[in-house]
């Protein structure tokens, strides 16, 4: 494991207790990722003074990446803020790692609900256009989906398990 202990408990508690509330309400409560940012922010600062708060910042903003995703809809907020929490405990580079293995476990989900719906080729296509849409840039609405949901706390939970053996 490439994270202390002090780090890792905190993360796969956090992460399963959020992943077991997004799976039975499809929400992540604000109770469990707020008081997670801030002890997160607070622990790296007990234990590592200005220096280790920094990086836990870092962890934490890099959250920042997931808000397109958010105001396109694809995610709900809770994920946003679940990404931020666990990005404030892994810290500067662990959390760059978390957030880049979630989106790519939250891809491959994706891939298989959508086989398992049998909607893979018009979930491939959207995600096509929507890739030539962003790179075009224009005014012009941004295209339907087809409005298959998980609940990406999962996804998150198989990213942060990933930065808990990776080294950065």
């Amino acid at each position: 494991m490439n994270v202390p202990l002090w780090v890792a408990v905190p993360v796969i508690t956090l992460v399963t207790l959020a992943a077991r509330a997004d799976v039975r309400t499809r929400k992540i409560p604000n109770t469990i990722t707020f008081p997670a940012m801030l002890l997160g922010l607070a622990t790296h600062y007990a234990l590592g003074g200005p220096k280790d708060l920094m990086s836990s910042l870092a962890g934490l903003a890099l959250a920042l990446a997931l808000i397109p995703g958010w105001l396109m809809r694809w995610m709900g907020a809770g994920d946003v803020k679940l990404m931020a929490a666990a990005g404030a405990w892994l810290a500067w580079p662990q959390a760059a790692i978390a957030l880049l293995a979630s989106l790519v476990a939250g891809g491959v989900i994706s891939v298989i609900v959508a086989a398992r719906r049998r909607k893979l080729w018009t979930a491939v296509r959207g995600a096509a256009f929507t890739g030539f849409w962003a790179l075009a840039r224009t005014a012009a609405p941004a295209p339907v989906t087809t409005g298959i949901r998980f609940p990406f706390a999962l996804a998150v939970w198989a990213g942060c398990a990933m930065a808990l053996w990776v080294k950065a």
